[in-house]
């Protein structure tokens, strides 16, 4: 079943490709098997009722893990069958698949071994391979690995079921519902056996674990969850023995965490006394994107030689609920910036400093001795200029080498031209002014457009001969003085087209923002004035301009002296960036997107973000109006805007997220449609009512 397909309600995480998995940390009774289980039970509700697919459960949990030479005791193996048993029974009517912890003989050994439980089928006991028997641990005093295991079954409650390392587990009723199983050593190995279960397919990699607590272990953890989730594409749960188990020489501290494709989702509280159970939705689409196309990953799996090969796959029947139930994952409303305060610091030093060096390359290998550059009082062109003085500062040049032009046209605004002129003062770069409207005059005149026979004409011509004569005047004054134009655009202006094609502000000699979305342009500059790139009356001026509307001011103001509004005219740009990023970067269907910006961005998320953020971070949008500015969006990104890509300047890719550059990253017909997105997205709308 496909869930983009499925008759769930719109708002049903299933149907847009998420799966609820988690870690339960029961609180362990030593060597009492039946009071485990019913521990065990008691959690799989909770986490049933929270809409759970998959619960982790830690190592040896039926037992305890530290029970040392109990588990070679007949009554103890006994009472873990009949516990194995009893939890089998009571998932009847529980949605969650259980991976339980038990100690199993099998043919006259012992193993280690992972219990997948679903509606009262076990699906398969998986073993562990590699056994620990240094410092604390004496694992091959009791058990015997199961490296090499393949093909196997064993008898368990009442059922003959796979047994191996071998398995992996594939829902026949949720799409990219695939699992493997280790357990806790395995991922500590330098090749863990999830990544022979990643290349065979399996999208979620779950870790049943008794790891003892020491002073930076769960940070070891963390890294090792962490890389194995982003090395193999995957999700990755881990959940650890806490509460209960002996302290006779050890201690625990009940570890569970979520990671996907190397983000942390969700930890559980260390240390707690009780019985602890977190749970995230992981993005089984995603995963799958990500894989299909990365071409590395498919060339891992033709280097296994058909790893599918080396696995049994254990289909069953999932019945996915499919309730309308919020996300839990934090869906971040600025995808590109960061919400904690010391990744975005990180990532706007990265960012200013890969375009800064980008501008330094090419001014050092193009013939000339200045930058010229079109200073509006904008935030684009600010941020253009901020980037140029810094190149020059690291080139050991004057910021006189930048030559700085305001261009004020028939909508310019007295206060963004006048910051213009503050910024290019405080910068100390070479400043002119060069008034476009007499030569817009008589080229509209030479048009015979009637702006030009005293008729308020506002048409997309209107507006174009203002940008492309700015652009054309700096190319030419950059023949005039040796120099070379910086282009100003950035990467949200340049997905939505919005910009004037050919001799207009869509070219330049080279670009500096292209890589930049429009959302972390303005914390770039924050960083500027936080981290002191320039001086207190530089940093009054970028204050005061990151507080301007953004406005193309190519139209005069209304008769109430409202100037022209970007986002009035093509919809909020933090919606666009957020549409961007999950469509260019994750490849997502339209209608999750639609999905996602509502978990994003609708009431119930509104004042939930860090306190430098703008005013915009604390706005909320309703499903309708999300789909209007989303079909919008599909219609510019995918129809009208590609023909711009194609043919655009050189300039640095900043983030990983993705870029638009033909040659760095997007790839795109010129001459597509958008028609199948949009339907796509109506069908669902429509379906939801």
């Amino acid at each position: 079943m496909s869930p983009q397909s499925s008759t769930m309600p719109f708002g049903a995480f299933h149907r847009h490709g998420f799966a609820r998995v988690g870690a339960a940390t029961p609180r362990v009774a030593l060597a009492d098997p039946l009071e485990n289980a019913r521990s065990t039970l008691q959690l799989a509700r909770r986490a049933a009722d929270d809409g759970a697919d998959l619960v982790v459960f830690p190592e040896l949990g039926l037992s305890g893990y530290s029970i040392d030479d109990l588990h070679m005791q007949d009554g103890l193996l006994n009472a873990v069958e009949d516990a194995v048993a009893a939890v089998v029974e009571g998932t009847r009517d529980l949605s969650p698949v259980l991976l339980v912890g038990a100690p199993l003989r099998r043919k006259g050994r012992l193993y280690n071994c992972a219990v997948a439980i679903s509606r009262g089928r076990i699906l398969g006991v998986v073993p562990k391979s590699y056994l620990p028997n240094y410092r604390e641990y004496y694992e091959k005093r009791w058990f015997a690995p199961g490296i090499g295991l393949a093909g196997l079954t064993v008898e368990l409650a009442g059922q003959d079921v796979p047994f191996g390392p071998d398995l992996l587990f594939a829902a026949t009723d949720l799409a990219d519902f695939v699992f493997h199983v280790e357990i806790c050593e395995d991922y500590w190995a330098p090749t863990p056996p999830s990544t022979a279960g990643a290349l065979a397919g399996a999208n979620v990699l779950c870790n049943l674990s008794a790891s003892n607590i020491t002073v930076g272990k769960s940070a070891e953890r963390h890294l090792l969850a962490a890389s194995q989730s982003m090395r193999c594409m995957a999700a990755y749960v881990y959940a650890a023995a806490g509460a209960g188990e002996s302290t006779n020489d050890v201690a625990w501290d009940g570890q569970g965490m979520v990671h996907e494709l190397g983000e942390l989702l969700a930890e559980s509280e260390r240390f707690s006394l009780e019985a602890s159970l977190v749970l995230a939705d992981v993005d089984l689409a995603r995963i799958r994107q990500e894989r299909l196309r990365n071409g590395t990953f498919n060339d891992a799996v033709r280097a296994a030689e058909d790893p599918e090969l080396d696995f049994r796959r254990v289909a069953f029947a999932h019945a996915p609920h499919g309730r309308p139930m919020p996300l839990k994952r934090a869906i971040r409303r600025f995808p590109f910036v960061p919400n904690r305060p010391e990744q975005l610091d990180q990532d706007c030093y990265e960012a200013f400093n890969i375009q800064v060096h980008g501008l330094i390359r090419r001014f050092e290998s193009t013939p000339g001795d200045t930058m010229v550059i079109g200073v509006s009082g904008g935030l684009d062109s600010t941020h253009a200029l901020i980037v140029a003085a810094k190149a020059c500062d690291r080139l050991g040049l004057p910021r006189e080498r930048i030559l700085g032009f305001t261009m004020p046209g028939f909508a310019t605004g007295e206060s963004t031209k006048a910051n213009a002129w503050r910024l290019m003062r405080a910068l100390g770069v070479n400043g002119e002014e060069i008034d476009i409207r007499p030569a817009a005059r008589q080229m509209l005149a030479d048009m015979d457009h009637p702006f030009a026979a005293g008729e308020p004409a506002y048409d997309v011509t209107f507006e174009n001969v203002q940008a492309g004569l700015r652009t054309d005047y700096l190319f030419r004054l950059a023949n005039q003085r040796r120099g070379f134009v910086i282009g100003t655009g950035d990467l949200s202006e340049i997905a939505l087209g919005w910009s004037t094609y050919g001799v207009g502000d869509q070219m330049s000699h080279y670009a500096v923002n292209p890589g930049v979305p429009k959302t972390l342009i303005q914390h770039l500059i924050r960083w500027c004035i936080a981290s002191g790139q320039f001086d207190a009356e530089a940093d009054a001026v970028l204050a005061d301009i990151l507080d301007t509307e953004i406005s193309p001011e190519l139209v005069p103001a209304d008769a109430a002296g409202r100037m022209q509004s970007t986002e009035d005219r093509i919809g909020p740009y933090a919606l666009h960036d957020f549409f961007l990023y999950h469509i260019m970067r994750g490849g997502q269907a339209p209608s999750k997107v639609a999905f996602l910006a509502l978990e994003a961005w609708g009431d119930a998320q509104a004042g939930r973000w860090p306190a430098n953020f703008p005013d915009e971070a604390r706005r909320a949008y309703d499903l309708q109006t999300i789909a209007r500015w989303l079909e919008s969006f599909l219609f510019r990104f995918f129809q009208t805007s590609q023909f711009k890509r194609t043919a655009m300047p050189n300039g640095p890719k900043v983030s990983s997220s993705g870029a638009l550059s033909p040659r760095g990253d997007w790839r795109a017909p010129s001459d597509a449609k958008a028609t199948a997105f949009i339907a796509e997205l109506r069908a669902a709308l429509d379906q939801a009512g």
